[in-house]
């Protein structure tokens, strides 16, 4: 990823000035104190990341070392040698010089976060956490774009039959003329190889689709579609292209709405910038397919506060829900754990570190459980977000998150100074399944109490807390808790910006159903109970939660375009939530080439108005329904009156008495009773698995004269309509297609495929294929 900074984020000594005045003005961290792995202001991640040992390994080894995955979201974002950072400053900072000095190379600087995001080589972190009035150094985990790999169907453009957009132009004279579009997400025209793990090159650039009439553009031979997209950063070199997808589908949907794009993948307070730039660029319509691992379960964070200004200045802004959903053999939403408060069991499992001594209680009743078992399914990757009810800059509580094997061994592990350096309430903990079968880990969070001995810890706070498993609808079959008891709520996964008060929320359904979302769309709803994160000052309670309604609407998705995710029967496919939200958008530009003096809630309601319902869906999983372009425009001309049905649950004040109606009835004395205890759900009977196996591979000795040879592989197995899950050499487990042509370099290598089935059922026992590539004569 080149990393540079957009002409709209120079910073010169003015607004240094301004920021150095604004650190100065606020209450100075807690001193440093030496503590679980401590190494200056770095994070225990980035700390071990610079020993010389780690530092000089392979990526993937880096790793392995730090409990991150080696690639994808939750990885290092890198820039060839280098990572990108977050530096978190406090009063008495030295400025960027002394950040440069140390070898940094800045990439924004956020005067209202008092942070500056930067890329490191790794035997710089020591020098850049000792620049004064650094208060932290972190790691900038590589976000989530929310495309899905699940192919289905054919044809091309389908949500313009499913969401009536075609009927709209037709009906209304409208195209999306005078509405400029802006896209935020990976890279635009980067793209070396093929999304689909093929090692093939990209089927397409921005020149092919221009001259193809999929994007605008001087080569487009459409009538006035000649204003090729307004790229304002394409700064991630390392990208796929989905932002170039998504502006494929806005294209589709709203042919002569002018385009505009930005990345997303440069770091927190960059992507707000881009959003403001994009904005500042003229677009009317705004659509991302982000998320940050560390945006706020509980408050907008900095990407939602700027969405907030957007909108306020007229700009209609569309994000993908997530494809986070994940959904048992009962067909149960068990993606996300939460609890009103922090339960102290007063003892950690065996094999945690000595100083965890205070452990979360699971259990919701009478019993006690310091561990929350979760199923990972082989070759899968296990990614867990774990944030409490604390605002950023006024965290006093530190937990640390980690995952235990049967034998009590610690496989991942994450243990932040939340306290004395982010300031932000949040822990990542990420493992793989190498094995052939699945696995359950135990989750365990420990509240690190300085006052107990924990160094570098907190108070002995109890806030409520929460998990999620981000894990793009799958990997995880089973968790110990699948159902909310009293006050633990199980579900939810809208989360950051994506539920942002003043983003439009999109869930995803295949372009060709009619009855249900996609299983893997986020569900809502979105509590907040702080206000934004608006500076280095820590935001206030409010007077009570906030419970915001998400998603909004639900678009197509599993659409084809000219080159991305995914190639099934003929055509490129665009699944996931990532492929809703440009849908919503381009009918947004429909909407407003009717009626250009449309605010942001007259298009929000409009489209919630309108929706189609879907099937028996609840609001927590589809919003209002299915978007209806003819019916959202009627709508916006001649408004209604109602309110769409909404996603709710029951809310707690902090500090105050439950008040949940949802789960636990109230007596008529208005005493509310205990609980019953939880039923026994019986074990589901073992459905069968699908066979994998090999229709067609090279031979086990391949020569070349050069450094690499293609191999040919054909997958099969006894089931139809299975999805493969491959595995090459030593990389992260992927859906691949059934013909696989790759390139391979000199060497042994190995290729494990697994079938997936429609039940989500995998092959437990892959098929291994193992060759080399040798060197002819």
């Amino acid at each position: 990823m080149q990393l540079r900074k957009s002409p709209r984020r120079q910073v010169g000594a003015p607004a240094l000035a301004a920021l150095l005045l604004a650190l100065a003005l606020t209450p100075a961290s807690a001193p440093a104190v030496a503590s679980r792995s401590a190494a200056g202001e770095l994070s225990p991640r980035l700390a071990e990341l610079a020993k010389p040992s780690i530092r000089s390994a392979p990526a993937a080894t880096q790793a392995e070392a730090l409990d991150l995955p080696p690639s994808g979201p939750g990885s290092l974002l890198r820039d060839e040698g280098r990572v990108l950072v977050e530096v978190r400053l406090d009063r008495g900072a030295a400025g960027l010089e002394g950040l440069r000095a140390a070898g940094a190379q800045i990439v924004d600087v956020s005067q209202r976060y008092g942070t500056v995001t930067a890329s490191a080589g790794p035997g710089d972190l020591r020098a850049l956490a000792e620049v004064p009035g650094v208060a932290g150094v972190s790691p900038v985990l590589t976000p989530i774009a929310s495309a899905s790999t699940c192919p289905a169907g054919i044809a091309v453009s389908e949500g313009n039959v499913q969401l009536r957009a075609a009927e709209a132009r037709s009906a209304f004279g409208v195209d999306g003329s005078g509405v400029t579009v802006g896209v935020l997400s990976d890279s635009f025209d980067q793209a070396t190889e093929a999304a689909d793990e093929s090692g093939d090159p990209v089927a397409t650039h921005e020149a092919d689709d221009v001259e193809s009439g999929d994007l605008p553009g001087a080569g487009n031979t459409c009538a006035g579609q000649a204003t090729p997209v307004d790229v304002l950063d394409d700064s991630d070199a390392e990208g796929e292209d989905e932002g170039r997808a998504m502006a494929q589908i806005v294209h589709d949907v709203a042919p002569r709405a002018d385009l505009a794009f930005a990345s997303a993948f440069s770091g927190l307070t960059a992507f707000a910038s881009n959003v403001r730039a994009l904005a500042a660029a003229g677009a009317g319509v705004i659509v991302d397919d982000v998320s940050y691992f560390e945006e706020p379960f509980f408050q907008e964070g900095p990407v939602g506060v700027a969405v907030t200004e957007v909108s306020e200045d007229g700009v209609s802004y569309f994000s993908s829900a997530g494809n986070n959903n994940l959904i048992d053999a009962f067909g149960r939403d068990i993606a996300s754990w939460e609890a009103p408060a922090f339960r102290n069991v007063g003892s950690c499992p065996a094999g945690l570190p000595s100083f965890a001594k205070q452990c979360m209680d699971f259990d919701p009743g009478a019993g006690v459980d310091p561990t929350f078992g979760i199923r990972v399914s082989p070759g899968a990757a296990l990614d867990v977000d774990l944030q409490w009810a604390q605002p950023w800059s006024g965290v006093s509580t530190d937990l640390d998150a980690y995952l235990l094997s049967a034998a009590d061994a610690v496989v991942a592990k994450s243990e932040e100074f939340n306290v004395v350096s982010t300031q932000r309430p949040f822990e990542f903990v990420s493992w793989e399944n190498t094995t052939g079968t699945a696995q359950t880990v135990r989750f365990v969070v420990d509240r690190c109490v300085l006052a107990a001995g924990c160094t570098g810890g907190g108070d002995a706070g109890t806030p409520r807390l929460k998990l999620a498993l981000l894990q793009n609808g799958g990997g995880v079959t089973e968790t110990e808790y699948p159902e909310s008891i009293a006050d633990d709520t199980i579900g939810p996964t809208i989360f950051g910006h994506n539920g942002a008060k003043d983003a439009i929320s999109m869930a995803a359904i295949r372009f060709n159903a009619s009855g249900a979302p996609e299983s893997y769309s986020s569900r809502g709803p979105v509590t907040h109970y702080f206000g934004p994160v608006n500076g280095v000052i820590a935001a206030s309670s409010l007077p009570q939660p906030e419970v915001l309604s998400k998603p909004d609407v639900t678009a197509s998705d599993c659409v084809a375009t000219t080159f991305f995710a995914f190639f099934a029967i003929g055509h490129w496919r665009f699944c996931g939530t990532s492929a809703a939200a440009p849908h919503a958008a381009g009918v947004a530009a429909l909407m407003l080439d009717k009626s250009a003096g449309a605010e942001p809630e007259d298009v929000r309601l409009a489209l919630k108005r309108s929706a189609s319902p879907i099937g028996g869906s609840l609001p927590c999983a589809v919003g209002a329904g299915l978007v209806n372009a003819v019916g959202a425009i009627e709508e916006l001309l001649a408004p209604g009156s109602g309110e769409p049905p909404a996603c709710t649950r029951a809310w707690v004040v902090l500090g105050q008495e439950t008040i949940e109606p949802v789960f636990v009835p109230v007596a008529p004395d208005g005493e509310i009773p205990n609980p019953e205890p939880a039923p026994k759900i019986p074990t589901p009977p073992a459905l069968p698995s699908p066979q994998t196996f090999f229709l067609h591979h090279p031979p086990k000795v391949i020569r070349t004269r050069g450094r690499t040879a293609t191999a040919t592989f054909r997958l099969g197995s006894d089931e139809e309509g299975v999805a493969f899950l491959c595995r090459f050499d030593r990389t992260g487990t992927r859906i691949c297609p059934a013909k696989i042509v790759r390139r391979f370099g000199l060497g042994f290598h190995a290729l494990r495929i697994r079938a997936r089935n429609t039940n989500g059922i995998a092959d437990q026992t892959p098929a291994v294929f193992r060759f080399r590539v040798k060197r002819a004569g």
